[in-house]
């Protein structure tokens, strides 16, 4: 029987190397068969906020699988989704009031996208253009690509890909600008609703911009009735520095999306959480109203436990604490390669450390050779550092320790050193990252 084979995800299979096997993960660590260890700067794509094989979240896990491992949704419910449906409400900024489960952050998006849209038929003022930043991601499932920049990861859907009003990326010069253009749209009356990640657009290249920014926008969306979205997936569970990105802002969004962090990393869950407005729209005796939304897997009791565990975490090992010391840490070395040749901007958000390197251009081309050249270099020295185009970055586990940051603002410092030797290694044609 010949094997079956893997296809990976943003991977041109014909050209990449072969992908490394991994036996196990423990704390910032991943142990592949070949017996060395490699330093997990990404967080297994920003997903392992405590570690890998927490053993507090691996037990709470075990014990729920011999309870209830998995119970459709429809017509049912269970524990574990009840209580942390009960936390997150009381969580989360601004008037959330209810949570509507799925498995990812896409498709978090999606539901947030149609409740919205939903919303405004329900209210029987149908509305139908949605607003979203111009380098945005928001995930790659259709509509959450319809709301996310036109690029290499969508060019071969575009046209499958609804209308989206895009708005200037989130820079200071751009506000005016954006501002005018929602008030006009606002006068239209035919806006539904407008989708962000708050604070820093991950995908995008780690563009970091400021909550006053944010709040103005809001603020205008509010006044001319377009819902707000505030999609978390990234930012959410402590990645900004607060437990959520929107605590830092004033005015709070309508509805907001989370994945990623929320189960520690260990299982698939997605969150849609919605304030009390847009719940209660859903509300009637007419069956039509209804949202007729739903995964096979909605609210897995077993990923709802491991939320709830990695919750738990948050609160005994003060791991907003610790975001705060690796903040402090990141911009030492921010510091230390201020002025080099090399470096065009740095950034540094809780547990975000971004480097863009000189390139000549200000957004990352994820076709650009750096990418494969730094994965390459750093994998090679045992460090996890999957670039967005020509922008590396580090948002490590939060239990990783000064000595092993150490060790990566080290290998940051000689990649960059080795980027001024005579004859640095050149650009290699590979995969796209992202």
């Amino acid at each position: 029987m010949s094997e079956g084979k893997v296809w990976h995800p943003y991977t041109q299979m014909k050209t990449a190397p072969e992908p490394i096997w991994i036996e196990k993960g423990e704390g910032a660590w991943l142990y592949p068969k070949s017996g060395e260890r490699i330093l997990d700067l990404i967080s297994s794509w920003w997903v392992t906020v405590h570690g890998h094989g927490h053993p507090y979240i691996a037990q709470k896990i075990a014990e729920q699988a011999g309870k209830l491992e998995q119970v459709i949704f429809a017509g049912f419910t269970h524990t574990p989704a009840q209580e942390l449906a009960t936390q997150l409400v009381a969580l989360l900024p601004g008037p959330m009031a209810s949570i509507f489960y799925s498995d990812n952050g896409s498709t978090a998006v999606e539901v947030g996208l149609k409740m919205a849209l939903q919303y405004w038929n329900n209210s029987g003022n149908p509305k139908s253009k949605i607003l979203a930043f111009q380098s945005a991601y928001h995930g790659d499932t259709f509509g959450a690509m319809s709301v996310s920049a036109r690029s290499v990861f969508t060019a071969p859907f575009n046209g499958q890909l609804f209308e989206v009003e895009f708005l200037p990326d989130p820079y200071p010069e751009n506000l005016s600008k954006t501002m005018e253009r929602i008030q006009e749209l606002g006068q239209e009356g035919k806006t539904a609703a407008f989708i962000f990640e708050p604070l820093v657009m991950g995908a995008a290249g780690m563009i970091c911009y400021e909550a006053s920014y944010l709040d103005s926008l809001i603020q205008l969306c509010r006044q001319y009735e377009i819902l707000t979205i505030a999609d978390e997936v990234m930012t959410g569970f402590g990645r900004t520095g607060t437990l959520f990105a929107t605590e830092q802002i004033q005015f709070s969004p309508d509805i907001i999306c989370l994945s990623k962090g929320i189960t520690g990393g260990f299982l698939p869950l997605g969150v849609t959480a919605a304030a009390g407005k847009i719940y209660e729209a859903f509300l009637a005796e007419d069956r039509m109203k209804t949202f007729f939304h739903g995964h096979s897997y909605t609210a897995n009791p077993l990923a709802c436990v491991a939320a709830l565990a990695s919750l738990e975490c948050f609160k005994q090992e003060n791991t907003l604490l610790r975001i705060q010391e690796i903040e402090k840490l990141h911009l030492g070395f921010q510091r230390r390669i201020e002025g080099n040749s090399f470096v065009q901007q740095t950034r540094v958000k809780g547990s975000l450390l971004a480097i863009t390197l000189q390139e000549g251009k200000e957004a990352p081309d994820y076709l650009s050779n750096w990418g494969p050249v730094i994965y390459s270099w750093f994998i090679q020295r045992g460090f996890l550092m999957r670039p967005l185009g020509n922008v590396l970055y580090l948002l490590p586990p939060y239990c990783i320790t000064d000595s092993e940051l150490e060790l990566a603002y080290t290998a940051i410092a000689a990649f960059l050193e080795h980027l001024g030797l005579a004859n640095p290694e050149p650009p290699l044609p590979g995969p796209v990252f992202g």
